[in-house]
Order: C-alpha cells, then structure tokens, then sequence
C-alpha cells in the first residue's frame, strides 16, 4: 500500500529530480486508506507492507499505521511491515514497534556516503544508518534491499556489513518502470551473474527460506546470514505471485508490472458502506494476470510500465 508518492530522495533510479507530485486532493485521507485496507483484511489478505515514496514522511502517517494495528491484535493479519529508505527511522522506531511493527526493509544502495548522495541526490547517509541502528535498538527486524546496477563491486562490503549486524540483505534486479534521467540499459544486470560472482567469495547454501515476498534465499555460510535475490526480468516469479499494490490515490494494480489498474476511490467515497468497495475488489482480483510486462526495450530505451516507481511503491 502507497500512502503517498512523495519522497524525501530523489533515487536515480526511481525518479527524475524534478519529479512533479499528485495535488494532495487527490491522495486518500488516513482514514480513507485505513478504510480500503481493512477492507482487504476481511476478506482474508494477511500481510500489508506500507510504502510510498517514503511513507514516513507523510504527515501523521503513525496515526494510520497504529490505527492498522488493530488487525494484529485481532488476529486478522499476521503482518503489517514498512519499506522505507532510512531517513526517518530515528524518529519513528520505537513508536513503530509499539504499534506491533517487527519487521521493516530498508533500501540501502551503498556505504559510501559520496556514491550515496549522488544515487539518492538529496540523502544523508550517516541520518540513514543511525536510523538503522534506532530501528536495531529498538527491536526491529531489518532486511537491507540493494539495487544492482550501482553497487555491484561493493556487494561483499554491504553482505559483510549487514550479516554483521544481523540482518538480511537482498538484492533486486532494475524494474524498467517510469522515465528517469538515466538509461535503463545501463542499470540491468541479471542477478545469475551476480550470483556467479559472489561463489567465488562465498559458499552460497541454498534454502527453502522465505519471508512471504518473491526473494528467493541462500545462507552465506561464512556470515551465516541470509543473501536473498530478486529476479523481475532474468527469472520472473509470476507463478507464486499473491500480492496486489494499492496507491495513494486509491487505484488498485494487480501486476506491478502491468498496466491494468482498477479504481477503488469511486467506490469507496461513493457509499457509506462497503457493498460497492467490496464488489470492485472482486472483480479487480478476477482480472490478476498470468504474468508481468517487464521488458527493457533496448531500441527504444523505454521503461516497460510508465507510471514512475514512487507511485505504487518501490
């Protein structure tokens, strides 16, 4: 779930600096967004991962994430995780575990903080890691996500570093999603090669590990911690896919890589109760594809999906 497309970075690979964000009418209130995500409680989802952009800038966004809460002490969902970049974890640790939050990504693309702020433009590296060891402190489970494509001669580093501090770390493929200000073509690399050339560091064990998501993991057996890959073009996942992304505007897409979106804001602003809403998710979930669109198109150098990542999260 987006709770909103803006962000406090402006990722090379996530959006153009000069990103133009939605006019805030037309973002879901917290209420509104706690209304659509139960919703999809009650009729069995178990699992909601929160993002944005950054969700935590959003302003009051604990309010929804306490109010989300709820579900866990009821039972109904096993589940409610944050995918965050870092910036505001100092803030906002302590009080997410307290609303039964155990466990939180956070993207992290390099240690250097010079390559760090060029990849993110605007973000402070050392703000980012005290924010990790806040989170740690606090309780947190935290599994680092680094894209491939900008750090791939510095993996060994961050493996070392993060199985250091017990955490996962995994790493993802570039999603040709949305224009930014740099060539598609350049950022992908299939993990497989990734892969290949971290054997020959480590002993790599594989595992039927899993944490809900599409990462598939192996045990680095001189760290011990867990390397997890995430493989969208080179090895998609579609046939174990469960998931669906809610924006902030309240359109539903039942493919991250897809086009096809259903509108739940109609729906949901137009009764009082939840008849309408309910039958637009069930219709919206009969039209689940087979598989993604993902492509890079080298000719053209076009993303595959045009909407940017920030909008149904990254």
């Amino acid at each position: 779930v987006s709770v909103t497309d803006r962000c406090d970075f402006r990722c090379v690979y996530c959006m153009p600096e000069h990103m133009s964000f939605l006019p805030k009418a037309d973002v879901l209130s917290l209420e509104e967004l706690d209304r659509l995500c139960s919703a999809f409680v009650r009729k069995g989802v178990n699992k909601l991962r929160l993002t944005g952009g950054e969700p935590l800038v959003r302003r009051d966004v604990m309010k929804l994430i306490r109010a989300l809460g709820r579900h866990l002490d009821t039972g109904a969902l096993k589940e409610l995780t944050i995918t965050t970049n870092g910036s505001q974890l100092a803030r906002y640790a302590s009080e997410l575990v307290d609303c039964g939050v155990k466990r939180i990504n956070v993207s992290v693309d390099t240690l250097d903080a010079e390559k760090f702020r060029a990849i993110t433009r605007w973000g402070d590296l050392d703000k980012v890691l005290a924010g990790i060891e806040a989170a740690l402190a606090a309780g947190l489970k935290i599994k680092i996500v680094a894209l491939r494509g900008v750090n791939e001669h510095e993996l060994p580093d961050l493996i070392a570093w993060a199985h250091g501090k017990g955490m996962d770390i995994t790493l993802i493929e570039t999603m040709p999603m949305g224009d930014v200000d740099a060539d598609r073509t350049e950022q992908y690399l299939p993990l497989s090669l990734v892969r290949a050339e971290l054997s020959k560091l480590y002993s790599l064990e594989p595992t039927d590990e899993r944490t809900g998501g599409p990462a598939r993991y192996v045990r680095v057996k001189e760290t011990g911690g867990r390397l997890g890959f995430i493989t969208p073009l080179s090895h998609n996942f579609c046939e174990s896919c469960n998931r669906v992304r809610l924006t902030c505007t309240g359109t539903l897409y039942m493919c991250l890589g897809q086009e096809d979106a259903a509108d739940l804001r109609a729906p949901l602003r137009a009764s009082a109760d939840d008849a309408l809403l309910d039958a637009a998710i069930d219709e919206a979930i009969g039209r689940k594809p087979k598989g993604h669109d993902f492509v890079i198109d080298r000719r053209h150098n076009r993303p595959a999906v045009s909407r940017q990542m920030s909008l149904t999260g990254g």
